[in-house]
């Protein structure tokens, strides 16, 4: 499902939407921004600039943008019908504190071949989306998804492959601190767009809470 299909229109969101979810200084401080030293051509539309040590800088607008559009996107399903996927550690607690509180189905650490495609197996499971954490780790979700047909958000590094995911979120997938800021947006902005959060300070939950322990 190619992103100008999707039913959230992602090209007008610049327009849309003045200012950043949260202070510049906390995607910058976290890493957010901070991607390989590879790039895909896949990613090259996220992708700021390119720093004297090799490594790619994302757009942290692109990426502050698209973190409104996948949570209005995965508000509008049933929430255990969506599964968020983590095979690295890193992005494991984020997903499961992220699940915690948005009340989506949730499955970090290894994930058993067949859980989407399978009936046959324990943990069979037949969501309505997907969000991964990383394409690349999770690239056994990824094809299971695409496989019968679901639409997949997807956090992206500079360095993905991103021709399966109809919804990507430009950013370090592999950083501690930047997960936890992804997800600890994400969740603000799902109970938002769901109207289960009405005024900001009712939003209780800190970075920290999602930031995984070394």
């Amino acid at each position: 499902m190619p992103e100008e299909t999707m039913s959230v229109d992602v090209r007008s969101e610049s327009q849309a939407s003045e200012g950043l979810l949260v202070q510049e200084d906390v995607y910058l401080t976290s890493g957010v921004h901070i991607g390989t030293q590879q790039k895909s051509a896949d990613m090259k539309p996220f992708i700021f600039k390119v720093r004297n040590d090799g490594l790619y800088v994302l757009n942290i607008k692109r990426t502050d943008e698209r973190i409104r559009v996948a949570a209005r996107f995965l508000a509008r399903f049933e929430p255990r019908m969506l599964l968020a996927v983590s095979a690295r550690q890193y992005g494991q607690k984020p997903v499961k504190v992220f699940a915690k509180h948005t009340g989506v189905s949730e499955l970090a650490g290894r994930f058993v071949p067949g859980s989407l495609t399978n009936p046959g197996i324990d943990g069979f499971f037949e969501p309505d989306a997907l969000l991964v954490t990383d394409p690349a780790a999770d690239v056994q979700a990824l094809h299971e998804a695409v496989n019968i047909g679901i639409p997949v958000v997807g956090l992206c590094d500079a360095n993905n492959e991103t021709r399966n995911v109809d919804l990507v979120i430009p950013t370090n997938n592999k950083g501690r601190r930047a997960l936890a800021v992804i997800y600890w947006l994400l969740t603000r902005e799902m109970l938002r767009a769901r109207g289960q959060l009405e005024r900001e300070e009712e939003y209780k939950l800190t970075i920290e809470d999602f930031e995984a322990t070394l």
